[in-house]
């Protein structure tokens, strides 16, 4: 399969800096209803130059896309079409490209990036903003939903710093694939509609070692009901503009929580205590699928719960808690896997301190943080009871287990998926060994194997038939029959998932001129707990070639 080029837009020998066309009502692309309540309710930057500088004040500041040079359509999410009312003939037009290229402008659309803060590895960072992502507006579908539509890779912004404002393809694939794959799995997730390439060139220095490489250049459209993150009541409360933080925060209530009420500070620590209780439960999930953010800065955290920015992140192959696959953070490993609950945590007591200038009261603050830490542990012992296929496990069942699957290498998805296959209706009249086997696949084997040894062998095998059996032990006493306990267990634990190795092969053949196999993995993901059986090979551990090659092991925050 190869990508199509658009016509419509810039011609081959154009220059980047030109201004997007606006698309005339029936020039092949449907009248959306736009409804863009962030640029009409929030105070805006008074200035439209692109120039980076420090916006005070202001929510947003309005931007125009940079155009592209020949962009081509690699890929699009049939379901996030649908979610704003998009057909299919509409996604394969040229004007579906160009406008998500944003080489084109839809009528309605208001083009902005918001201006947000953050505290970047534990150290506030000031004043950050969308500094490749300008937003196009909010869609109004035909089911009343509000969706906010944003390119990623667009061009500089004011908050740019001192980067250009576009992304390079490897990182495009990486967050389109991802944002689906998240979504498919069950976790809360912003959406990808779209991955369109360029023939625009990228500079990078993808290892921040002083040798950049010129890289070809994408876009993805990044759907959600809103963007908003931590950062952006965070800027305003740390520079005292005390004023737009609470046009903000009113702003954030009528649209996203209308259920809590008008405002009042009551209300503020009612939707304090509702964005940590959906923090706990994005975490949660995260934990029950094995997935590692890599860069969890306040600015990277959703006041929806929702999972926002896939930069360096990574799925657990093997099973190690102090799993970071960010180089940046490879020293401190501040957002190793086994941390994520309690950097949460973190971030969101730098929420609640933003927030008591309107509060003004301490005890809700810490109510609301008492409610992350209690649905946290409450869905994480729900997920792995579940991921076992028992209504509830005692966390010592649970720990020892966490405690087995790090002793070796063992890959934490072919594990979980193979357990419902381990015979533990047979209580003590299985042996070890039928026990085990259909666990064998789960091990990695010794990088240094002159013993001939199984990587189960020894002390770690006897402790993990002993955690078997206790098991079984559990399974009997629930009494659920082994078909509906394997049911329960598949539906739960996934037989795919967007491992590193897998994103990278896609990136090679889409960099090489081929997005066939981007295209292939997108279906693959749509059904992470179907068995596949024609696509065997993307449920496979990661291969030893993968260990530590770049993109497939740890990854810099350079796209």
């Amino acid at each position: 399969m190869r990508s199509k080029k658009t016509s419509v837009g810039l011609p081959a020998d154009s220059t980047s800096e030109r201004a997007p066309v606006w698309l005339e009502p029936g020039a092949g692309f449907p009248l959306l209803r736009f409804d863009n309540t962030f640029v009409r309710e929030l105070p805006g930057d008074p200035d439209t130059l692109r120039a980076v500088r420090g916006v005070r004040g202001a929510c947003f500041s309005p931007i125009l896309p940079l155009p592209v040079r020949e962009p081509r359509l690699v890929a699009h999410a049939f379901e996030v079409a649908r979610l704003l009312d998009l057909s299919e003939a509409v996604c394969a037009s040229d004007a579906f490209t160009a406008i998500f290229a944003g080489n084109a402008l839809a009528p309605g659309m208001e083009p902005y990036a918001a201006c947000y803060g953050g505290h970047q590895f534990g150290t506030w960072a000031g004043q950050l903003g969308d500094g490749r992502a300008i937003s196009l507006g909010e869609v109004l579908n035909a089911e009343g939903q509000r969706w906010e539509l944003q390119l990623k890779g667009a061009g500089a912004t004011p908050y740019s710093r001192t980067a250009d404002g576009r992304a390079v393809l490897r990182s495009s694939i990486r967050e389109f694939l991802c944002s689906e794959a998240m979504a498919h799995l069950g976790v809360p997730t912003t959406r990808a509609l779209s991955l369109v390439s360029t023939s625009d060139r990228v500079v990078r220095d993808m290892f921040y070692d002083g040798q950049p490489r010129s890289e070809p250049g994408a876009i993805v459209c990044r759907v959600a009901p809103s963007f908003l993150r931590f950062g952006n009541f965070e800027i305003f409360a740390a520079r005292g503009e005390v004023d737009v933080l609470t046009r903000v925060c009113d702003y954030t209530l009528r649209h996203h929580f209308p259920e809590l009420g008008a405002p009042a500070p009551e209300t503020y620590a009612a939707w304090l205590t509702e964005v940590c209780r959906r923090t706990a439960v994005l975490v949660a999930h995260w934990m029950r699928v094995g997935f590692v953010h890599g860069v969890m800065n306040t600015d990277n955290m959703s006041i929806l719960g929702l999972t926002i920015d896939y930069g360096p992140f990574g799925f657990l192959d093997h099973f190690d808690p102090g799993f970071t696959p960010n180089t940046t953070d490879a020293a401190e490993r501040r957002y190793r896997f086994s941390n994520q609950p309690l950097v949460a945590k973190w971030n969101l007591v730098k929420l609640a301190e933003s927030l008591f200038p309107l509060i003004g009261s301490i005890p809700p603050l810490e109510d609301a943080l008492a409610i992350y830490t209690a649905t946290f542990e409450a869905e994480q012992s729900r997920h792995f009871a579940a991921k076992l296929g028992l209504h509830s496990a005692e966390r010592s069942l649970v720990d020892e287990l966490h405690e087995l699957l790090a002793l070796v290498e063992t890959d934490m998805t072919v594990f979980f998926r193979r357990l419902a296959d381990v015979p533990v209706e047979l209580g003590s009249e299985a042996s070890d060994d039928a026990l085990l086997a259909p666990l064998a696949d789960a091990y990695y084997p010794p990088q240094d194997d002159r013993t001939g040894l199984s990587c189960l062998s020894g002390p770690a095998r006897a402790r993990t038939v002993t955690w078997l059996r206790r098991y079984a032990a559990s399974v009997k006493a629930e009494g659920t029959p082994p078909v509906l306990r394997k049911q329960r267990m598949n539906a739960v634990n996934p037989k795919y998932v967007l491992r590193n190795c897998l994103a990278q092969l896609a990136i090679d053949a889409a960099e090489a001129g081929d997005p066939g196999l981007v295209v292939e993995l997108l279906e693959v993901l749509r059904h992470p707990y179907d068995e596949q059986p024609e696509r065997e090979r993307f449920a496979a551990k990661r291969p030893d070639w993968a260990r530590r090659r770049a993109g497939c092991s740890m990854l810099s925050c350079s796209s």
